[in-house]
């Protein structure tokens, strides 16, 4: 129950408004069935989400989660760490929450390979209808055997 909670109450403190809002709301549908013992824990949990340093959210990430679940590709304008920018479409499969950043983990067609995307650096971010033709769990699966592979060897 308390990894619940604390989860719960990190999610809800992040900058995605939908994402913050749905956590909420599972946790107060969590504490209406608790047995009362049980919602008197939750409501005196002393696990606490401290602030965080603030992402940068320069993107709707409700359209990459929406795109992710719904299996479409996304097109957008990428600025690389030098400052270089280039148009890209790619096939999202994955959302990484990190401290101070979100990445989207995605097949690149430009690159044809995995690629990781900083949030705070897409730009003009397009939510197509076109569906990426390779199963969404399939590219998980691909993606994490590379992650066990010697870099040049990708």
């Amino acid at each position: 129950l308390e990894a619940i909670v604390l989860g719960s109450r990190w999610v809800a403190k992040q900058p995605d408004q939908r994402l913050s809002a749905a956590a909420a709301n599972a946790l107060a549908k969590i504490a209406a069935v608790l047995p009362d013992d049980l919602r008197e824990d939750l409501d005196a949990s002393t696990l606490l989400v401290g602030p965080s340093a603030a992402a940068i959210e320069s993107i709707d990430l409700g359209l990459v989660r929406q795109a992710i679940r719904n299996e479409r590709k996304l097109g957008f304008l990428y600025r690389a760490a030098g400052g270089a920018a280039s148009e890209r479409v790619v096939w999202p499969f994955a959302l990484g929450f990190f401290d101070k950043v979100r990445v989207v983990v995605a097949w690149c067609e430009m690159r044809q390979d995995f690629r990781h995307f900083r949030a705070d650096r897409i730009a003009e971010l397009q939510a197509t209808d076109t569906r990426y033709p390779r199963r969404r769990q399939a590219l998980l699966k691909e993606w994490r055997a590379t992650l066990d592979k010697p870099r040049g060897s990708r």
